[in-house]
């Protein structure tokens, strides 16, 4: 087996993918990928070696990404827009011996150590003409290659590996804590794959799929791109996401998938200049990487007619774990376990929570990651004695086994000995009509022992207040739950795939409209 096969058996002018309009036929991929496999065993990448992408979504991307997969090799895929000393510390982690930078990242390449990147022996270049680095370090020039050399070279096969073997390093999105490499195995990936296709109603062959999840994010990458090759569809590949630019190409392309991320969501709900057509191609609309606010699952529903199907899943996992696809949805649901995944929710003492009662998600398949890399500490936390993977999400479910995430365990807040959980708050904060975003998490009280803090986006023109906002709270939930401190802020601290991440919140006070008294 090789995940890289996934491409192969599809009618070779069957458009794989649009980029920059233009399109890729199946068969100009097929081509691509075994050329850039050639180029990649001549400069000495063999099964095992790192091959690190700094790409945003494009050809590019994909062709290294299925090339290196080919050859046995381990794709790393990095997030383009991080600056150069955590890109020179991921590249460090995971001894990369070919990384591949596309034009826009030129510049931050730059500012890399090379020396603190011994194992780094290429570097593939999308752009020689406009960002060859020479100048800036004359030294190491002779080892630019220009990604050019690798699609001219002769094709070369796959090789077959087995499923445990090591396919990808991809770094958690470190919202608890600094990331992690997860180990994730060709098994893996394609299990998840084949998990994900097994719900009625996933994509098929007519699909035209609107990807702008990052593929260098787990999401992107195994649903998006992975979920798409396999059956064969079209993905129509997006760099950056601005609602009305989408709606456009939404139009244009015909596009009948759209996974995305609540903020994505967010923005459609909220942008009053859309058609109520705009949607009318769109057969299937999934949500991920974070809870979606029902209201904006409501407004979508309202508006455009828009059914937003919402999974649960987490990089460890491949990362599908639940989802709504080929269900009837459930408003605030990430609906029910794949088949071929095991869940279990997990109370405090060891138990099966009971039905309704709030427990860990634990989740057990051949879709579930071999651990960490070079961190036997850290895999170790993360598995039961017997084999589950403990997600650190809290989740409660209904008797027919829709689940409904609560929050993560780290971001439990305990006021006088009761526990809060920030998505509850956040969700009745949402409410209020003058409120466009909100984030909340505990803060040590002498008193209470936490207290619960809000972070609140208003609406455009809104003068809403803290007293205001607290005084509604309190109409809303008991008394302990309510926050005690409301801050305003420009914005809130997302990662790529527009995942919150709480520990930065206070880097929030920096940017906000008013600081805490």
């Amino acid at each position: 087996m090789n995940l890289a096969s996934i491409i192969d058996e599809h009618a070779p002018d069957a458009t794989a993918l649009i980029f920059n309009n233009r399109a890729t036929t199946y068969g100009e991929l097929r081509d691509q990928v075994d050329r850039c496999r050639g180029g990649l065993q001549a400069l000495g990448v063999e099964s095992g070696d790192r091959v690190a992408l700094v790409c945003s979504n494009g050809v590019h991307f994909v062709v290294v990404y299925l090339a290196a997969l080919g050859l046995g090799a381990v794709t790393v895929p990095l997030n383009p827009g991080s600056p150069a000393p955590e890109l020179q510390h991921e590249i460090a982690v995971v001894h990369a011996k070919v990384v591949v930078v596309e034009r826009a990242s030129a510049v931050t390449w730059a500012g890399v150590d090379r020396a603190s990147v011994p194992s780094v022996e290429f570097v593939v270049t999308t752009d020689p003409a406009a960002s060859h680095p020479a100048t800036a370090n004359p030294a190491s020039a002779a080892d630019f290659v220009p990604f050019e050399q690798l699609t001219s070279s002769e094709p070369v096969p796959c090789v077959d590996v087995t499923p445990d073997h090591l396919a990808v390093l991809i770094f958690t999105s470190g919202t608890a804590g600094a990331p992690r490499a997860a180990m994730l195995s060709h098994g893996n990936l394609s299990s998840n794959i084949e998990q994900g296709l097994s719900a009625n109603g996933h994509m098929c062959a007519d699909d035209v799929i609107y990807g702008v999840l990052p593929l260098f994010h787990i999401f992107g990458l195994n649903v998006v791109l992975g979920l798409a090759l396999r059956v064969g569809a079209t993905v129509v590949l997006v760099q950056r996401f601005d609602p009305a630019t989408a709606a456009q190409s939404i139009h244009d392309r015909g596009v009948t998938v759209i996974p995305g991320a609540p903020p994505l969501w967010a923005a459609f709900a909220h942008f009053d200049g859309l058609a109520a057509d705009t949607f009318s191609t769109v057969r299937l609309a999934l949500s991920g990487a974070s809870r979606l606010p029902v209201t904006v699952a409501e407004t979508m529903m309202d508006r455009f007619g828009v059914e937003i199907r919402e999974g649960y899943g987490l990089t460890e996992a491949s990362p599908i774990v639940t989802t709504s696809t080929g269900a009837p949805v459930r408003f605030g649901s990430v609906g029910r376990a794949l088949s071929g995944v095991e869940v279990r929710l997990v109370g405090s003492g060891g138990d099966d929570a009971l039905v309704g009662d709030v427990g860990e998600v634990w989740v057990k398949g051949d879709n579930v990651f071999a651990g960490y890399l070079d961190d036997p500490e850290a895999t170790a936390a993360v598995f039961s004695d017997d084999g589950w993977l403990k997600t650190g999400d809290m989740a409660t479910a209904d008797d027919d086994g829709y689940l409904y995430l609560v929050d993560r365990v780290k971001d439990l807040i305990i006021v006088s000995g009761f526990n809060v959980y920030p998505a509850e708050v956040e969700e009745m904060l949402i409410t209020h009509p003058e409120v466009a975003e909100v984030a909340v998490i505990g803060v040590a009280h002498p008193h209470t022992g936490e207290a619960v803090k809000a972070y609140v986006v208003v609406q455009p023109g809104s003068e809403l207040d803290e007293e205001t906002l607290i005084d509604f709270s309190m109409d809303h939930l008991a008394r302990y739950k309510c926050p005690s401190k409301v801050i305003f802020v420009e914005s809130l601290p997302r990662n790529a795939s527009g995942k919150l991440v709480r520990r930065s919140l206070d880097d929030a006070l920096r940017i906000g409209l008013s600081s805490p008294t």
